[in-house]
């Protein structure tokens, strides 16, 4: 490399910590220090080490990039800027403010050239076990001899605080285990946390655990020393059995001079004088801001341009790949496009009352296999329990290190792992993921969930044992409050489906629905199958609510979801006995019925019709809003117990002897 090479990449990365302190100072909040530690491991990966293309932040064959230690964003900013994606100065000078493409933590649809969400430490981390899955899944479809249209690699970088995560050590585990040697990461170790020295509660031997984890172990021991940088990532890049750890000693606000391996470079700006003084020792000027020297600007302009390159020579090599298997290519266009295979809703299931009972987590697992040939990005699997989650594909074979065009996964007992994979992998163009759990382990899966919903992407989370219904295993496995705490999440649909062909109609909603993750939550116990003949019609589950079973001039309306709708509708046959009319509402989803018009939610729920029970055996909280005033809920307002269910539906209250009680009570 010859000197003048040498001394713009200095000058580029110099620029680029000048530009994170000036940011955070203006914005007056952020971190400056970890972007100032990490900025020549920023330059090695967008100047040579990454392929990119500023102009599509879409190619399909770039190189994934995740900042795992999100809060660490002005560096991802600056170097998006400076390679020419759409990232202006002033984008930078609005850094953390209202409307800016500069969030405080990188976020995906926001920020061109921003490939997943992250901000929680450890996420990111795990979400590039689920990028590297859908890139090997690609690969192993779509890629044949001479045509290597899937190549691209998942860097990432991450933090002692991601290291300290739990959700790493799942992902860090299942991605040795499945020799994802398209992975590169890169740990910032600058040895600081909020609390100070990383010694006070984090001094395990990294390299050691990650080998043992089945990974490929690097330690660059200065981070300014680009060449080491350099000849690590390539190290990296041979090694295609191993994912990659590459180990970088730090410095937490490198050129400052009272602030840099301190905590208080960590979370607050430097201040305006130790601003100056860093200015001052990279040889900028101490009176200008947000300043880029042209020969910084024309080299990292010209590693973007040399990107785009890359991806032209790409198009023009999946013409030539188009040309040869005309049909693989236009199924990945198809299903990249977010579109579906014709006449694939031609295979759900339709199922027969005389079929007697069905558990929806067993329904959903005949659907699953119904539809699974006319959908190949349909893939997925379960927490180590895909027999009790009904989630196997049985015509395929299981996607392992060394079978990647297998269609069923196992996560192991890794669900907080499973979570995050899932919203990589939905992250990946022409791939429809799911994963299953009991839904008391969904506790266990919050922040994925959470960011899936923010990210607005469409993982299937299969959520089964739903209920009390479950039985002996008690409070520990009975979920209560699981079904109001998803339902309280932003952009989650949830549906709650009240029988088999329900649960197809779910899976069908589930496929094509676009904006936000599904949650589907299913029993353990058989429920009988609705006559399709004889009451509403199981495609209305779309609308999330439809009139089930009328009655002629209703004084009352019945609603439940999943197993509480057939109860409802033995109450109602018996209220009819009665004398008193009642009107049969199943609800599957609250989400879903939000989105009809004001004219159906009037059809189905009439404002003259006050007298309401809901019934379902879950929290009471939420479903005030449509029983109103005048109605009440029979629910769960303790933990349940250790029993047969049939006990613990009689313990509870949900059975028809208390619905039709509780409904005469309403009405007296």
């Amino acid at each position: 490399m010859n000197v003048e090479t040498q001394n713009v990449e200095q000058l580029g990365i110099d620029t680029v910590r000048v530009l994170s302190a000036d940011a955070v100072q203006k914005a007056n909040s952020g971190h400056p220090g970890a972007p100032m530690g990490l900025a020549p491991v920023g330059h090695v990966l967008w100047s040579e080490a990454m392929n990119y293309s500023p102009t599509n932040p879409e190619w399909p064959d770039r190189d994934r990039f995740i900042l795992s230690n999100g809060h660490a964003c002005m560096l991802q900013y600056c170097y998006l800027h400076l390679t020419g994606y759409d990232i202006s100065m002033d984008d930078l000078k609005n850094f953390r403010q209202l409307n800016s493409k500069t969030a405080g933590h990188p976020e995906y649809g926001l920020t061109p050239g921003v490939d997943v969400t992250t901000g929680p430490l450890g996420q990111g981390f795990a979400n590039g076990v689920g990028f590297a899955i859908g890139q090997k899944y690609l690969a192993g479809r779509y890629n044949k001899p001479g045509h290597h249209i899937f190549d691209y690699k998942i860097y990432a970088i991450c933090s002692d605080g991601d290291m300290m995560e739990g959700v790493t050590s799942e992902a860090a585990s299942l991605a040795g285990q499945l020799e994802l040697g398209n992975m590169i990461y890169l740990y910032d170790d600058n040895h600081i946390s909020i609390e100070g020295d990383t010694d006070i509660a984090f001094t395990e031997d990294v390299d050691a655990r990650f080998k043992a984890y089945g990974w490929h172990v690097q330690v660059v021991e200065d981070g300014n020393d680009i060449e080491a940088l350099k000849n690590a990532v390539y190290n990296a890049k041979i090694e295609i059995r191993k994912p990659s750890l590459i180990k970088v000693r730090t410095h937490i606000a490198y050129g400052s001079p009272n602030k840099v391996d301190t905590a208080g470079a960590h979370g607050s700006p430097l201040g305006e004088k130790e601003v100056r003084l860093v200015k001052e020792g990279m040889g900028f000027d101490p009176n200008q801001s947000f300043v880029v020297p042209k020969e910084v600007s024309d080299y990292y302009l010209e590693c973007g341009k040399k990107g785009t390159e890359k991806e032209q020579k790409w198009n023009e090599a999946y013409e030539a790949y188009k040309k040869e298997f005309p049909e693989l290519a236009a199924e990945y266009e198809l299903l990249s496009s977010g579109g579906l295979p014709e006449g694939w809703k031609d295979n759900l299931p339709v199922f027969k009352a005389e079929e007697g009972k069905i558990a929806t987590r067993k329904a959903s697992g005949k659907v699953l296999n119904a539809i699974a040939a006319s959908l190949p990005d349909l893939i997925g699997g379960s927490a180590d329990l895909s027999p009790s989650t009904d989630t196997n594909l049985d015509k395929y074979e299981s996607f392992t290190a060394e079978n990647r065009t297998g269609r069923n996964f196992h996560f192991g007992i890794r669900e907080h792992a499973m979570g995050s994979a899932l919203n990589g992998l939905a992250l990946t163009k022409g791939i429809i993921p799911y994963g299953a759990t009991f839904l008391i382990f969904s506790e266990y899966m919050r922040p994925p969930i959470r960011l899936a919903a923010i990210m607005k992407i469409k993982p299937v989370f299969i959520y089964t044992h739903d209920s009390i219904g479950l039985g002996e295993d008690g409070t520990t496995h009975q979920p209560v409050e699981q079904l109001i705490s998803l339902r309280s999440i932003p952009n989650i649909t949830l549906i709650r489906p009240a029988d088999a062909n329900e649960t197809a109609q779910a899976w069908r909603v589930a496929i094509e629905h676009k904006g936000g993750p599904i949650v589907l939550v299913l029993t353990r116990q058989g429920l009988p199958t609705i006559d399709q003949d004889k009451y509403g019609k199981a495609t209305e589950l779309e609308k999330g609510a439809y009139i089930l079973s009328d009655a002629e001039n209703p004084k009352l309306l019945l609603i439940a979801t999943g197993s509480e709708v057939a109860l409802i509708m033995d109450a109602q046959a018996k209220l009819k006995e009665q004398g008193i009319a009642a009107r049969v509402i199943s609800m599957p989803s609250w989400e879903l019925f939000e989105k009809q018009d004001a004219a159906y939610k009037e059809k189905v729920l009439p404002k003259a019709l006050k007298k309401r029970l809901a019934v379902e055996a879950g929290s009471t909280l939420g479903w005030h809003k449509y029983v109103t005033d005048e109605g009440t809920v029979i629910g769960m307002t303790t933990f349940g117990e250790s029993a047969p269910a049939e006990e613990l539906y009689k313990v509870f209250g949900f059975t028809v002897d208390n619905v039709v009680e509780k409904a005469k009570a309403l009405l007296a």
